[in-house]
This record gives structure tokens, sequence and C-alpha cells, in this order.
């Protein structure tokens, strides 16, 4: 009776072992399954905005390095742009400095905002105009033909030159918004890359246009308006008022790997480095919040 009743013990422990093994097997096989998925090639898209487009560029370098299954091409084009292709479903990211809502042609309540930064906007001008400092309808009436020679401002006797940005630009339709209460500004000449338009207004006497505060340098002068001057400071309390949120559209919720960047613009190594690096606001520096109305409260 011994030995069948230790051969039945034997087999079992045998079973025991065997399904142990196959639960490891199973386990093993699904975390490498875990893995592979991770690994697997993401592509990404990012469309839009030419004042956003040094940040997502910076942050991506430090992204993929992290990352390196990841590609992410980062293009200008103007926020009219951007919004309407991420719309469109034909770019993952579409990068705009205004609100889908402030987009016609745009259907907003397809798309979802993630919001990564602050950026302020100014008007710039040529080292010799000999302006430094204009009020709000001195500049209401610079951009809109009104006053046409700087010596009208006690500058220099030299004809004054608008350089504007294309009407999908949402550049534009900040400072037109939040500079020139809601004018329009005189047809001129028009440059879509911010990088154009500094060198320009910088090589170009008489020269006036309008820069996000990441694109200023020594190049050209920053007006201030009013006697404020256009800082990171002044923004965040609405001091200085030609400001407006960097968004990232996406076309509904993003999937997990798109959120993953989209998560990883919001890191504090980010906010505190590479934003605030590049001349734009962390969204943590605000002291005030906008609505796409233009309604300000503190925060």
């Amino acid at each position: 009776m011994k030995k069948p009743l230790l051969s039945a013990i034997v087999l079992s422990v045998g079973l025991l072992i065997a399904g142990c093994g196959s639960q490891g097997a199973a386990t093993n096989e699904s975390s490498n399954k875990n893995q592979e998925s991770s690994n697997q090639p993401v592509k990404i898209v990012a469309v839009g905005s030419t004042a956003l487009q040094p940040l997502v560029d910076a942050a991506k370098d430090q992204f993929i390095s992290e990352h390196p299954n990841y590609t992410i091409s980062v293009q200008g084009g103007g926020s009219g742009t951007g919004l309407s292709q991420v719309a469109d479903g034909a770019v993952t990211i579409g990068n705009s400095d205004v609100f889908a809502e402030e987009k016609s042609g745009v259907d907003a309540s397809k798309l979802v905002d993630h919001r990564v930064a602050v950026v302020g906007m100014g008007p710039v001008v040529n080292k010799e105009v000999g302006v430094k400092n204009v009020t709000k309808q001195e500049l209401i009436d610079i951009f809109t033909g009104k006053t046409k020679n700087w010596k009208e401002l006690g500058g220099k006797d030299q004809e004054i030159a608008v350089i504007n940005r294309p009407s999908g630009s949402g550049t534009r339709a900040t400072f037109e918004k939040w500079g020139l209460d809601g004018a329009t500004a005189v047809q001129s000449q028009e440059q879509d890359s911010s990088g154009t338009v500094r060198q320009i207004v910088a090589q170009t006497p008489g020269a006036i246009s309008y820069l996000a505060f990441s694109y200023m340098d020594d190049s050209t002068t920053a007006l201030s308006v009013d006697d404020v001057k256009p800082t990171e400071e002044n923004v965040a309390d609405n001091s200085w008022k030609i400001w407006s949120y960097e968004h990232m559209y996406t076309k509904g919720e993003p999937d997990k790997e798109v959120k993953t960047f989209l998560d990883f613009m919001l890191e504090e190594d980010v906010q505190k480095g590479v934003v605030k690096e590049l001349g734009y606001l962390p969204i943590t520096d605000m002291k005030v919040e906008r609505d796409v109305s233009g309604t300000i409260k503190e925060k």
C-alpha cells in the first residue's frame, strides 16, 4: 500500500512543479510583450505656432534622449495651420498661441487643450529709431497707419515700416487683440517666421513688428507700452497684457504614447528648465488666469 501512495505523492509534486513552471513562463512571456510594446516606434508630428516651436523643439530633444523609440517632428506654419491640421487628423498635435474657439472653421469641441506654458509678446523696433516707450494709443496709431514717421513720437525723422504677420498667425491674433485693442493692422509686408521678422526689423531702418519674448534679443529694441516693460514678471500679474497661453491640441484624448510626451512638457524639470531658459513662463508662475473671453481671475 505504501508504494502506490508514494507514487501518487511524487506525481502530484511533479504536476505542481510543472504548473509553476508554466505560470512562470507565461509571466515572463507577458513581461517580454510589455517590454516589446514599450519599445515600439512612436511617431509624433506637431505643427503650428512658430512662437511655441522653439520650446517644443528643445523639449522633444530632451524627451527623445530618454525615449529613443520616439520620433518627433516639430514644424511651424502658424496657429491656424496647426489647429486646422490637427482637427483634420493630419497631424498628432496642433501647436497654438490662441484658443481653438477663437479660430473660425475649427470645431473646438473635437479638440482637447493641453496648456504647456505662457508666452509674452510685444512690439520690437529697429535699434536706430530713437523710441523706447509708447502709449497704447500711439501703438495702435502706428500699426493702423495713422502715425507714419518716428519723429511724431520723438524719434528720428524716419518713415515707419510695419512688418506684419499672416492672418493665420496666433502671434498676430494675440497682438491685435491685446496690444491694439482689437484693431486690424495696416496692410504691409507679412512674414510667417518669427526668426525672419526679427532679422528684417534689425536690418530695416524705421521697422517695427512684434515678437514673442522667446525671440527677443539685443538685435532689436523691445518697446515699453505706457511705461510698462515687456517682462515675465509683468506678464505673471497681467501688468503686461500682451500674452497668451501656449496650447498643444490633440484631436480627442491622446493615446498613452502621445500623453507621455505631453505630460513630460509639464514636468518640473522642463517647466523650471527649458521653459524659463527660452523666455517662456511656466504655467505655475502665473498669478492670474485668463479664459477664452478674456476674463481675468486671481489664482
